[in-house]
C-alpha cells in the first residue's frame, strides 16, 4: 500500500485528467468558511495544469444522501478555486454529475483549463460504488489522480470505482504525504516510537490499540477510554464515560503491552466536574477514586507531566484523539499540555486527524507539528493497519 505511482511518475500533456479531491468544506449561506480544504488541494492540480493537463476536478460535500441539494453543491467551490488559481474553474452545473454540461464543458477542453463537475453525492451510486456511475466518470478521462485522504477508507465511485475503467491511477501530493507519514510511522518509525490516544470511547479504538502495541515504545491512553480501563482496574469513576462491554478487553491489553514490553501509561489523575459544563464545581483527584455524581472531563496536572516527559526523547510520536473535554476551556488543559509537549519535542510528530487536528489548531500549534492528517477516520484505519481501497487503487510503481 505504501508504493504507489503518484502525478510525478506520468506524463499528462494532453491528457483528460479526473482528480478526486477532498472539497468537503464548510458553507454558511454559500460562504466558504474554512478553505484548508481547498488550499491542500492547490499543489497538486497546478502540477498538473503546468503539465498541460486538462483538469476535470471532482469531490463530495456533505450527505445529500443522492438527491441534487442547492444547498450542498459544489458552485461555491468553483467561484473560490477560480480566485485561488488565478484562471477560470469551469462549473459544470449538472443534478447528474455526469450530464450535459459536463461532457460539453470537458470536451471543449484545451491544454491547462480545469473544469470541477458536481457533487458525486448527488448520485445516490456513488457511496454503494454502483459500476453505472463509475464508468460515466471514467469515460470522461485517460487518467485518475486520486487526492482526497479523508474518503481513502471508503470505496465509492470516484475514489474506487472509477479505476477499474482508466488504465492509468495515481495519488496526489496529499495523498502521498499521508502515505509517507503515517505509513512509514507505523511500518517503519524511527525509534523511541510513542502513540498517544485519546477520546471518547474504546470500542472505536480497539483496533488500533491492539495493533500499536505491536510497533510503539509507549503507549499514551487519555480522554475518555481512560475510564474504562480505570474502572476495570478495580477504580471507582462515577458517572465518568464508561463501556462496560470493554472491560475485559482494557485488562487484556494491559496485559499485552506488559509481555511485549511496551510501556503503557495511563492518567494517574483527573480534572473532574459535578455537571457536563464548563461552570460546573471543579476539583482534582487521583485515578480511580472519582466520587458518585462526579464525572471525569480531563487529565490532572500530574498526568500532564508525565504524559509530556514521555514524548521528549521520542523520534516519532502519533496522536489521535483529545485529553478531555477541549471544547470547553476549563477541560481544555490536558489536550494543550500534550499539544505544547508535541510542539516542544524533535521527534516527528503526527496528528491523525479528527478532533486532534482541530485541538491542536485551535490552541495554536498547527505550524509546529510534522504532519497534521486530513482524515480522520482514514488516518484511523491506517493506524489499525488496515488496507485503504482509495490507495490499494492506485496503480503500484
Amino acid at each position: 500500500m505504501l508504493n504507489k505511482k503518484s502525478v510525478d511518475d506520468i506524463n499528462v500533456k494532453g491528457k483528460k485528467v479526473l482528480v478526486r479531491c477532498d472539497f468537503n468544506v464548510p458553507l454558511q449561506e454559500g460562504k466558504i468558511t474554512d478553505e484548508n480544504r481547498l488550499v491542500a488541494a492547490l499543489p497538486t492540480i497546478k502540477k498538473l495544469i503546468a503539465d498541460g493537463g486538462r483538469v476535470i476536478l471532482c469531490s463530495h460535500l456533505g450527505k445529500p444522501k443522492g438527491e441534487a441539494k442547492p444547498e450542498l453543491s459544489l458552485a461555491p467551490v468553483a467561484k473560490r478555486l477560480s480566485e485561488l488559481l488565478g484562471q477560470e474553474v469551469k462549473f459544470a452545473a449538472d443534478a447528474e454529475v455526469v450530464g450535459p454540461n459536463a461532457k460539453a464543458a470537458v470536451e471543449a477542453m484545451k491544454d491547462g483549463e480545469v473544469v470541477l463537475l458536481e457533487n458525486t453525492r448527488y448520485r445516490a451510486e456513488e457511496t454503494k460504488n454502483g459500476e453505472e456511475f463509475s464508468k460515466e466518470l471514467a469515460s470522461l478521462c485517460e487518467v485518475f489522480v486520486n487526492d482526497a485522504f479523508g474518503t481513502a477508507h471508503r470505496a465509492h465511485c470516484s475514489n474506487v470505482g472509477v479505476t477499474k475503467f482508466v488504465d492509468t491511477a495515481v495519488v496526489g501530493y496529499l495523498m502521498q504525504k499521508e502515505i509517507d507519514f503515517l505509513g512509514n510511522a507505523v511500518n517503519n518509525p524511527e525509534r523511541p516510537f510513542v502513540a498517544i490516544l485519546g477520546g471518547a470511547k474504546v470500542s472505536s479504538k480497539i483496533s488500533v490499540i491492539n495493533n500499536l502495541l505491536d510497533k510503539v515504545d509507549t503507549l499514551i491512553i487519555g480522554g475518555g477510554m481512560a475510564y474504562t480501563f480505570s474502572k476495570a482496574a478495580g477504580g471507582s469513576i462515577g458517572v465518568s464515560l464508561c463501556e462496560d462491554d470493554y472491560l475485559d478487553y482494557a485488562l487484556e491489553m494491559k496485559k499485552k503491552a506488559a509481555e511485549k514490553g511496551v510501556k503503557l501509561l495511563l492518567p494517574v489523575d483527573h480534572r473532574i466536574g459535578d455537571a457536563f459544563s464548563n461552570d460546573c464545581n471543579i476539583q482534582i483527584v487521583g485515578s480511580g477514586q472519582i466520587p458518585e455524581g462526579w464525572e471525569g472531563m480531563d487529565i490532572g496536572p500530574e498526568t500532564e507531566k508525565i504524559f509530556a516527559d514521555a514524548v521528549k526523547d521520542a523520534k516519532t510520536v502519533v496522536w489521535n484523539g483529545p485529553m478531555g473535554c477541549f471544547e470547553m476551556s476549563n477541560f481544555a488543559h490536558g489536550t494543550a499540555a500534550v499539544a505544547k509537549a508535541l510542539a516542544d519535542t524533535d521527534a516527528t510528530t503526527i496528528i491523525g486527524g479528527g478532533d486532534s487536528a482541530a485541538a491542536v489548531n485551535i490552541l495554536g500549534y498547527g505550524d509546529k507539528m510534522t504532519h497534521i492528517s486530513t482524515g480522520g477516520g482514514a488516518s484511523l484505519e491506517f493506524l489499525e493497519g488496515k488496507e485503504l481501497p482509495g490507495v490499494a487503487a492506485a496503480n503500484d510503481k
